[in-house]
């Protein structure tokens, strides 16, 4: 759910009201077995080391505390009976599934938007994924893949893919294609090198699942002659074939053109209001652009647009001081970094009204924040500084003017030698996340606020001739990206082609490339996405992996 500034702090509560701990889980348990809610049975008491059934006979003869064979033996017995009757709830799932959340959970993401987004799809997707599995009856079950950023940083053992964002969250990619929840959310959690151990506090654990589905319900096993000689299909054949299919571009736009045509039409309409919204308000306010922040549906920007043109009508007089400006539809309410107008999309027009008074101060800000960028640029040779709003954290012009600040006051008490305009022609973010200086694949230095100035002179010196050569390559790679895009949306007649923040250049170039070898009818009147995972959105986008598999 969309959050606001606060958004993180109240996601952390929230999360973290349940326990998940063994005590919780057994109170949640009725002391009589009868049929779950979700048709599940549920899990009766446990019986622990001290709760054994004495056999006649026995008596006093025990010395206190001690445990019998024939006790130990019957405690198996009866809680490998009470396994064997239960299955994973889906209350189960998600209690099990709390440390993934506090890990990829998009709230916490309020200043990193691309990995938000990432999450927020993914999240949508799985959420999709696991209600299914909770259908009765439901067997038609496909291979989704998924993307996560998670926020720990530890390393990972496991054999998904992996990589590292600009920001430093671990990237995560796997692929779901279990059949039941105990598996998916296994699979889940040990893809992302989380602990699987609060699971065995719900008394359950995947080998003796495994072993409860075979005793219970068991299915007849015949022999693979009996398969060769009859010309019958053996099914666990055909499910491990199933499972080693890949998704392929031709057969996920074969199941999905209708869906999203649906879809499509369905939003049309809005599309239309959405475009003339914009253009009015634009027009009326003489404002440079209206963007926004996340991947909202249509309706929810609309709905937006409308509430600012109620604030226009109402009070005309605290807007006219916006011309020329960028209004930012996103989290909170401010000025960014980037020096755009942020309207919360949780706020009221109390809170709207208060940042459109307050922009003559934000303007001064604004000029003393470019005077210190000047003042950095001067002590570093020359070297530009920059803030990329697609690469960077989304920062308020104040959280930015004071890592800017102290990052001035950091360079100029260390008097660094560099030679007056040296280094003219590039160019340098700062991230306060960071801890060691890096050269992005664009040409621009990415250098921590905390980095050590002889650190800092080593590095720059050493990579500049490196960065120019990025520099020039970036320009080529913009240009070749947009002839490709426009390409592609002649060819296919699309109606749009864009990319996620997160899908670089690079990568939108080799999808381009390959998209114009094929032949692909279905994309003839469509919006297309190239993401990092396959999905239909709300409004009737197709999304594709950029590096999607034929």
């Amino acid at each position: 759910a969309p959050g606001t500034g606060r958004g993180e702090a109240a996601a952390e509560r929230q999360l973290a009201e349940k326990p998940a701990g063994p005590g919780a889980q057994a109170r949640a348990v009725p002391a009589a077995p009868g049929p779950a809610p979700g048709g599940n049975p549920p899990l009766p008491p446990s019986l622990g080391p001290s709760e054994g059934v004495a056999a006649p006979g026995d008596g006093d003869r025990a010395p206190a505390g001690a445990v019998r064979p024939w006790r130990l033996c019957l405690e198996k017995i009866l809680l490998q009976c009470i396994l064997q009757s239960r299955t994973l709830s889906g209350a189960d799932a998600i209690n099990a599934l709390r440390p993934f959340y506090f890990a990829v959970h998009p709230d916490f993401f309020g200043q990193h938007p691309k990995e938000r987004e990432v999450n927020e799809n993914s999240l949508k997707r799985l959420n999709g994924y696991l209600e299914n599995l909770q259908k009765p009856g439901f067997r038609s079950f496909k291979p989704t893949q998924l993307t996560f950023y998670v926020r720990e940083r530890e390393p990972n053992s496991s054999n998904v893919q992996e990589s590292f964002s600009a920001s430093g969250f671990r990237a995560v990619s796997f692929t779901l294609h279990t059949r039941d929840l105990l598996s998916t959310v296994l699979d889940i959690l040990n893809s992302c090198s989380l602990s699987t151990e609060h699971i065995q506090s719900l008394n359950v654990n995947s080998q003796t699942h495994k072993e409860a589905k075979s005793a219970v319900n068991r299915p007849i096993k015949w022999d693979k002659t009996y398969y060769s000689f009859t010309g019958f299909k053996d099914p666990e054949e055909e499910l491990e074939q199933a499972q080693r299919v890949e998704t392929t571009l031709i057969s996920w736009l074969d199941d999905n053109e209708a869906s999203a045509v649906k879809k499509l039409k369905k939003s049309l309409p809005l599309r239309k209001e959405l475009e003339r919204l914009k253009f009015e308000l634009s027009h009326q306010l003489e404002l440079s652009d209206i963007r926004w922040q996340r991947s909202w549906g249509i309706a929810h920007r609309c709905s937006q647009l409308h509430s600012l043109g109620r604030l226009v009508q109402q009070r005309p007089e605290v807007l006219k001081n916006v011309k020329g400006r960028t209004v930012v539809f996103t989290d909170r309410s401010g000025m960014s970094a980037a020096g755009h107008i942020m309207l919360g999309t949780m706020d009221v027009h109390h809170h709207w009204t208060k940042i459109f008074e307050r922009l003559p101060n934000y303007y001064k800000l604004q000029k003393r924040l470019l005077f210190l960028e000047d003042r950095i640029s001067q002590l570093l040779g020359g070297i530009e500084v920059i803030y990329i709003e697609e690469l960077q954290p989304l920062l308020t012009l104040e959280e930015y003017y004071e890592t800017l600040d102290s990052f001035y006051n950091k360079l100029r008490d260390s008097r660094l030698p560099f030679h007056p305009r040296s280094l003219r022609g590039l160019q340098m973010i700062l991230e306060s996340d960071r801890y060691a200086p890096s050269l992005h694949e664009f040409g621009h230095f990415t250098i921590p606020t905390v980095c050590d100035p002889a650190t800092l002179q080593w590095f720059i010196f050493a990579k500049a001739q490196e960065a120019r050569e990025n520099l020039k390559r970036k320009e080529e790679m913009m240009i070749t990206e947009k002839e490709l895009i426009d390409t592609s949306t002649e060819k296919f007649s699309l109606d749009r082609l864009y990319k996620e923040p997160s899908v670089s250049s690079a990568q939108m170039i080799d999808c381009c490339k390959r998209l114009l070898e094929e032949s692909l009818p279905y994309l003839q009147g469509m919006h297309l996405c190239i993401s990092h995972f396959y999905s239909v959105l709300q409004d009737g986008d197709l999304c594709i992996p950029w590096n999607w598999k034929n």
